[in-house]
């Protein structure tokens, strides 16, 4: 590793970028589907929800957005168990799920989506590196997963929550289309 800060400027860009158009490809297929949805978010800070209502007509889809920075406003906010929080910490796959859920539970969203991980540039551990986000995703019939991130430590710390975000939108859209398939093929003669 060098002592030169990785220049991510481009490509940081280009992430802003896609964002702005997944947000917006968010808006207009969750109006069509007529789905709501709800952030939690941990490391993005609110970036996730921001990106979502900057886009007119927003709205008609976005609930609420939870910023729960703090292991305490996890659990007021969302219902995360202390237990959880001293068992596994907060950048686990655990409360991210605890996450995710209390976001649903706590809304009017049939969809929710949330993150909590290692932004950087410090406060990284061997076990639990910067770069490290899980997300947490949840839809219809309760269906609900956890994914690991692993973005690269040598990233800034706007590069590793931009990336987050473009993750989170397309995961919304992803569990969208596939509810929206899953309901046609039910529907199905």
């Amino acid at each position: 590793m060098s002592d030169e800060p990785y220049n991510d400027t481009d490509m940081h860009a280009a992430m802003r970028d896609d964002i702005r158009t997944l947000a917006a490809e968010i808006v207009e297929a969750f109006g069509i589907a007529g789905g709501i949805l709800a952030t939690a978010e941990s490391c993005t800070g609110g970036l996730i929800a921001g990106a979502i209502t900057d886009v007119a007509g927003s709205s008609a889809v976005f609930d609420r957005g939870y910023v729960t920075y703090s292991n305490e406003a996890k659990q007021d906010m969302l219902g995360v168990k202390a237990a959880t929080l001293e068992a596994f910490g907060a950048v686990s796959p655990q409360v991210a799920t605890e996450m995710v859920l209390g976001a649903r539970r706590r809304s009017q969203a049939g969809f929710a989506v949330s993150v909590t991980g290692v932004a950087g540039p410090g406060g990284g551990t061997a076990a639990k590196p910067v770069g490290l986000v899980w997300m947490g995703l949840s839809g219809p019939g309760n269906l609900t997963s956890v994914v690991e991130l692993k973005w690269d430590p040598d990233w800034s710390r706007d590069m590793i929550r931009a990336a987050t975000v473009r993750a989170a939108l397309e995961a919304l859209l992803g569990r969208l289309r596939s509810t929206s398939r899953d309901q046609e093929t039910a529907t199905s003669p």
